[in-house]
């Protein structure tokens, strides 16, 4: 009878482990979509990234989700966000939003958070013509409400602009990472009842200048970069490789200033490499500060993402809930002109991070945000999504944020539209992650963009070239050297000009340059 019992035990967790491997291996159909998008947030600023910085909800996401070694943005807040949300590279008319695609699948469609275009983003593709519901500001503005009572852009609501006292918030003074969530969770609560898919794009802001932050979050961090810079790139570095997101032989590359001539003004104290221990201890506390304040920030948004992922668990809706949170380009490390003797924190300062904590933050890679160097076009993403990713993988295929359009085309089941606002539609310049996402090959695209025209990057297979302020092409295998530190160009010359030669073809198939 006991032999019976367990033969009888032994065929339920079969069947039961058959059952999960099929739905890890077939697509739900039309899983509820969210998609976190931070700003100004470095490779390894994120805990599950090598950060010392606490995100348990991010990390969350990770252990049970898939993380990306290598994952490219186009370097800048506009062009990442347009080529996002539309698949292409560059466009115009004919471009289409995926929340065009998700609302032609029946979902209900949610933004909160910031909008950025580049110009040739249509306008019918703006927030209040996509989504059901929107609330968006457009590129800065500040965390908390100044003490002149109005923010330096304005926040809109459903298309119209509405005032400070309008902005709907849980709790005061209020801070923009939290009522951001505070509209995505009241919308949330109204998608669910409706019953179908929903889709909700929830692009932060933070960290991006200015360095606002809430008291006790700051607090938290306080003193804990008064080691400084150089020995926490060390130790993120290290921690990095042993979490699987750096290959064991990757190379820390040598510190850095800011070498981008174009954005100025170029300060010394804010642009240029400096050793910590060059420092005075009032000087360390100072920037201990500004770390701590940047940091808060993070941790901020980590705790609003914990609770969305609240809010659906309650719901009961988080298994079949796609969740990919990603980033528009690496730390940014430049001066902002309304910096005043306000230190970073308060309503009333206005601080940025500079170049040597930036680099802190894009361990192990070079250079900035608008860069083509790793440090600026390279950045975390993670998929969560229990009944299809396996907890706990990391993948070192490459992908790009043009690759999110393509992918939302997958999931939905639907096709491409063969016209948009009556133009005919540009074709997508990426192609979907899904098959990743269900631990599978993809065949890899045959080439990766990223950077601003004068700091661009062209990336095809193992090989690379990218250039700083207009200079000559470098060249790197970014497979055996992802931290960019052994220029390949003077010996690889032939390498050089064929890369050169594909970019420049690979251009003029593009409906327009690359602004």
């Amino acid at each position: 009878m006991k032999n019976l019992h367990n033969l009888f035990f032994f065929i339920v967790i079969s069947i039961l482990a058959v059952g999960v491997g099929a739905c890890r291996n077939n697509t739900p159909a039309k899983p509820n979509i969210i998609l976190i998008m931070a700003d100004d947030i470095g490779f390894s600023d994120i805990g599950c990234y090598g950060s010392e910085i606490s995100t348990p909800n991010i990390d969350r996401l990770a252990e049970n989700g898939l993380r990306f070694m290598t994952f490219y943005n186009m370097a800048k807040c506009n062009p990442t966000r347009s080529s996002l949300l539309t698949g292409l590279y560059t466009g115009g008319n004919g471009a289409v939003h995926i929340a065009q695609l998700t609302k032609k699948a029946g979902y209900f469609n949610i933004m909160s958070g910031k909008e950025h275009f580049d110009k040739w983003v249509p306008e019918y593709c703006k927030a209040e013509n996509v989504f059901d519901h929107s609330f968006y500001f457009w590129a800065t503005t500040q965390y908390f409400l100044p003490p002149s009572g109005k923010f330096e852009r304005p926040f809109y609501l459903e298309g119209k602009e509405i005032g400070a006292d309008d902005i709907y918030h849980e709790r005061s003074p209020m801070y923009k990472t939290d009522f951001i969530t505070d509209y995505a969770l009241r919308w949330l609560d109204e998608a669910i009842e409706k019953g179908g898919p929903f889709f909700l794009y929830l692009p932060y802001h933070a960290a991006h200048y200015p360095l606002q932050a809430r008291p006790e979050d700051i607090a938290r961090y306080r003193g804990k970069y008064m080691k400084g810079w150089d020995k926490l790139r060390a130790e993120r570095f290290e921690r990095a490789k042993k979490l699987g997101v750096l290959p064991e032989d990757a190379k820390l590359s040598p510190p850095e200033g800011n070498l981008n001539k174009f954005r100025k003004p170029l300060i010394p104290a804010y642009t240029d490499y400096y050793p910590w221990e060059s420092l005075t201890e009032a000087q360390k506390d100072s920037l201990d500060l500004e770390m701590a304040v940047y940091a808060a920030i993070i941790d901020r948004m980590d705790q609003n993402i914990g609770r969305v992922l609240q809010k659906l668990e309650e719901k009961g809706v988080l298994n079949n809930t796609l969740i990919m949170f990603l980033v528009d380009n690496g730390a940014c490390p430049f001066y902002s002109n309304k910096i005043k003797d306000v230190p970073p924190g308060p309503a009333n300062s206005y601080w940025s991070l500079r170049a040597t904590w930036a680099n802190l933050g894009n361990t192990p890679f070079r250079q900035y945000k608008q860069s083509g160097y790793e440090g600026g076009s390279h950045t975390p993403f993670i998929a969560f999504w229990p009944e299809v990713i396996a907890p706990g993988t990391i993948t070192d295929q490459p992908g790009h944020v043009v690759d999110i359009a393509p992918t939302f085309l997958d999931l939905l089941g639907i096709a491409y539209p063969d016209s948009v606002n009556g133009f005919p539609t540009i074709p997508l310049h990426g192609s979907s992650l899904l098959p990743v996402f269900k631990g599978e090959k993809r065949e890899e695209p045959g080439y990766f963009i990223s950077g601003l025209e004068k700091h661009r990057m062209f990336r095809s297979g193992d090989y690379k070239i990218v250039r700083m302020n207009g200079g000559p092409w470098e060249l790197y295998n970014i497979r055996k050297d992802p931290s960019e530190t052994d220029s390949l160009a003077e010996e690889y010359d032939s390498k050089v000009k064929e890369l050169a030669t594909q970019y420049d073809a690979v251009l003029k198939g593009l409906m327009s340059p690359i602004k």
